[in-house]
């Protein structure tokens, strides 16, 4: 009987390692705690962050030390493209531009102006309101897309 148990804990904590991790960025707590339990309920680790005016380079540490499987991000946080700047970071900088990144946003003018510009830095819309569904299928095509570990070292750039 304890071998089985000892088995059981194994698979447990062997399935919880093997969670893809969703970073959630967001100024509203109502927010982060809605989108905590749907991505939960599928199965997915979540770290939830406020997103503030003034702390991009806090963000930026804490995107680094949590290494999430991908990135939900609003774009406009207290009425300011707060959201736009970090993920503008979050793409410029070698050690996270493979991370994938979700823009959940209800910014309409503002995705359409920066449409283009989003999809060449492979990041996904999903315009709020949305269904959970639309939700749930982007961050898997995120994981689908993304290199098998978008924190490994890139590999080097042959010369030219």
């Amino acid at each position: 009987m304890k071998d089985i148990g000892r088995t059981a804990v194994v698979e447990e904590t062997t399935a919880a390692s093997d969670r893809k991790r969703v970073l959630v960025v967001n100024d509203d707590q109502a927010i982060l705690e809605v989108f905590q339990a749907l991505l939960e309920d599928e199965g997915y680790e979540v770290i939830l962050d406020t997103l503030r005016t003034g702390n991009l380079n806090a963000q930026y540490t804490r995107l680094v030390d949590e290494r999430p499987d991908v990135v939900v991000l609003d774009l406009v946080v207290l009425g300011e493209q707060v959201g736009w700047q970090f993920l503008q970071l979050v793409k410029m900088q070698p050690q996270t531009t493979r991370v994938p990144v979700i823009v959940c946003t209800a910014a309409v003018e503002l995705v359409k102006e920066l449409g283009a510009h989003l999809a060449s830095m492979r990041v996904e819309v999903v315009l709020k309101p949305f269904e959970i569904d639309h939700l749930y299928a982007a961050i898997v095509r995120a994981l689908n897309s993304a290199d098998s570990d978008p924190w490994a070292e890139p590999p080097p750039r042959s010369p030219d």
